[in-house]
């Protein structure tokens, strides 16, 4: 039996030890505000969220607010630099005028509302201009190195490559055609490197056509002409290319047996004098298809693409006869097919060739081996290296609507943009067609097929031209721009040449 004085502390003891019931209830009480204080929290974060997502949109529309005044204001950037070039180029032009205008023998204009026969005979007649009496007597006074390629500034373009949804037009003006004095068809159109009012033009007839330009008309005059047959088999020049010196014209022929494959035109020289034929026959067999000279400062040099022996030769000039070239063969056994298209980069011993056989060469003179090898998937015809971008070349290729392609060398194999255009008149591709690059680097001139000039921004992401120019009767052959003046020249099959006023 239990005492009294144990039941007594029973009694005494706290509520919460008697019974577990207060202590159930006070548990519930924490679960509930804990379960409060998360749906608050998670109402918050809604809040939040939505907050953010708004304000995201917000600074998404001031972005492409700001981007289209970015891209506005590179627009009115270019037209003004656009116009600044223009400006300096007609003050330019005009100290050039004056240069110029004191010729002994006055051409004959020729315009093309009333065409005038030419009574220049065939057989070759002197320039003496004030430009080509400099260039000899610059060259008498020089030391070694005789002739030294004027050193341009690189210029970063490759960022900007396919990077506006706009292209910057250019305004063209009025157009004038003229006879280019030919029989047969026009082949080539080259401008003088140190002479910006003087261009020739070369056709099958085997005659090369010596013209100075009026960039005010515009109008041309022929100066002179100079039968360049080859002595034997009487072939014309496949292709010319100017001396940087200003002074000389290289053409190239076939490589077959039995006639010469290079010969000079000297402006200095007059009568039969004027055309000589090297000795030296490297090419083994075809047509030369290409001539170029280097870019390389105080290294003189020319390159020869054979067709048929798939060979790069290299003339490098020695001494100071005109005469003076030592050939070297660069490689003869990279390409497959025949070589369309040579040339070189700027600031590298690089030579560029690109061939039928779909492939385009980087070979290092220097290292006297290949430094990159790309394979595409149409027929090269031509490479053409940018005049600003020393990274940047062009590649015409026989893919149809997308001819033309720009590669960065340091990618080796990477086309960065490739554009081009739609022939109405016919599908095929034909290397007779050619480009040119504007002075600034950002324009591209292709002629086409079809009677027009096609005009490429490659700052445009779009493939197909920003605008074309009609032009002539029958298909472009080329439309080269002049470094200093706003002109566009142009040849055709029509037998006539093409000046564009640009303003």
């Amino acid at each position: 039996m239990a005492s009294p004085l144990s039941k007594k502390q029973k009694l005494d003891a706290p509520a919460s030890d008697q019974s577990p019931l207060p202590l159930a209830n006070g548990d519930r009480v924490p679960r509930q505000r804990a379960r409060d204080e998360a749906g608050e929290e998670e109402q918050g974060l809604v809040a939040l969220v939505e907050h953010r997502v708004k304000e995201v949109e917000a600074i998404k529309t001031k972005l492409a607010h700001y981007q289209s005044m970015l891209e506005e204001a590179e627009k009115k950037l270019g037209e003004s630099k656009a116009k600044l070039n223009l400006l300096q180029s007609r003050n330019k032009n005009q100290n050039q005028s004056n240069s110029t205008s004191n010729i002994k023998s006055r051409p004959q204009q020729v315009t093309a509302a009333k065409p005038v026969k030419s009574n220049i005979p065939s057989s070759s007649t002197p320039v003496k201009s004030k430009a080509t009496v400099a260039v000899t007597e610059k060259r008498k006074q020089e030391k070694q190195p005789k002739r030294k390629i004027e050193e341009k500034e690189h210029q970063d373009l490759i960022p900007s490559v396919k990077r506006s949804s706009k292209p910057i037009a250019l305004e063209f003006g009025s157009t004038v055609i003229i006879s280019s004095q030919h029989k047969r068809k026009l082949r080539c159109l080259e401008l003088c490197p140190t002479n910006d009012n003087l261009f020739v033009t070369s056709a099958l007839d085997g005659l090369i056509n010596f013209w100075q330009l009026n960039a005010k008309i515009p109008s041309a005059s022929l100066l002179s002409t100079t039968d360049c047959l080859s002595p034997n088999q009487r072939r014309w020049p496949e292709d010319i290319a100017w001396h940087p010196a200003g002074d000389t014209i290289i053409a190239v022929y076939s490589g077959d047996p039995g006639d010469s494959q290079i010969s000079i035109l000297d402006l200095n020289q007059s009568g039969q004098k004027r055309v000589s034929f090297l000795e030296a026959k490297p090419h083994s067999k075809g047509l030369i298809n290409s001539v170029a000279f280097s870019p390389w400062e105080n290294d003189i040099c020319f390159l020869t693409g054979g067709s048929s022996d798939h060979s790069v030769v290299l003339w490098r000039e020695e001494g100071d006869d005109n005469l003076s070239y030592r050939h070297k063969l660069v490689h003869c056994n990279l390409h497959s097919s025949a070589v369309m298209g040579v040339s070189a980069l700027r600031h590298k011993k690089i030579v560029l060739s690109v061939g039928a056989d779909k492939r385009i060469i980087g070979f290092d003179v220097l290292a006297g081996r290949s430094d990159f090898k790309h394979q595409i998937e149409y027929k090269c015809m031509s490479v053409l290296p940018n005049p600003c971008d020393f990274n940047l070349y062009l590649v015409q290729s026989g893919a149809p609507g997308q001819q033309l392609g720009l590669y960065d060398v340091r990618l080796r194999r990477t086309e960065i943009h490739s554009f081009g255009w739609k022939q109405d008149s016919s599908d095929s591709q034909s290397a007779l067609i050619n480009q040119s690059w504007s002075p600034d680097g950002w324009h591209v001139s292709s002629g086409t097929a079809d009677p027009k000039i096609h005009i490429f921004d490659i700052r445009y992401q779009g493939r197909g031209p920003s605008q074309s120019v009609q032009a002539h009767q029958k298909r472009v052959f080329k439309a080269m721009w002049h470094q200093s003046l706003p002109v566009l020249s142009s040849i055709s099959s029509d037998l006539n040449v093409g000046l564009h006023k640009i303003y």
